[in-house]
């Protein structure tokens, strides 16, 4: 359900908690300085599907972006899929996981750039309800971007794990 405004600004659903389980993924980890971070996607969706490929791996989900810790001047981050099981490691690519239990979610509609906006919703949603954040999140790029597609088509699933 969208909340996105006539004016056709970016916009996000109402937030929820689901619970979910652990997953395996087929990642590239890095820390990248702001300014590098769609050259570091970019890069690294190459890497992963050579070798997710080679090894005939069966990947399970779109994209995903997994921060750790809060944003500075670099991020560290692990950029992949989850798979049907692990990744042998090459070229970069390594094992990796999405934790399971609790996580508070909302999907944002639109741009990349107002994801900032809807994760401070999503943090506001938490504290309203008395829930901790953890130190790490991510994003599951459920619409696959491309050059011609207009920003406003984009969905972008926010996870934030809730610890105890």
């Amino acid at each position: 359900m969208s909340s996105r405004g006539s004016d056709g600004e970016a916009s996000a659903s109402e937030p929820e908690l689901v619970n979910l389980d652990p997953t395996t993924t087929a990642v590239v980890r890095g820390v990248v300085p702001m300014a590098d971070l769609r050259d570091f996607f970019d890069a690294s969706f190459g890497a992963l599907a050579r070798t997710i490929g080679a090894q005939r791996i069966t990947v399970l989900s779109p994209a995903f972006g997994l921060y750790h810790g809060s944003p500075e001047e670099t991020l560290d981050l692990e950029v992949g899929f989850v798979t049907d099981r692990a990744v042998r490691p090459e070229a970069g690519v390594v094992v990796g996981s999405l934790p399971g239990g609790p996580v508070a979610r909302l999907t944002h509609f639109g741009s990349f750039d107002g994801l900032g906006s809807s994760w401070d919703r999503l943090g506001s949603w938490m504290r309203e309800r008395g829930l901790s954040a953890g130190e790490d999140r991510w994003e599951t790029y459920v619409t696959k971007p491309s050059p011609d597609m207009d920003p406003r088509d984009l969905r972008t699933e926010l996870n934030w794990p809730v610890t105890d």
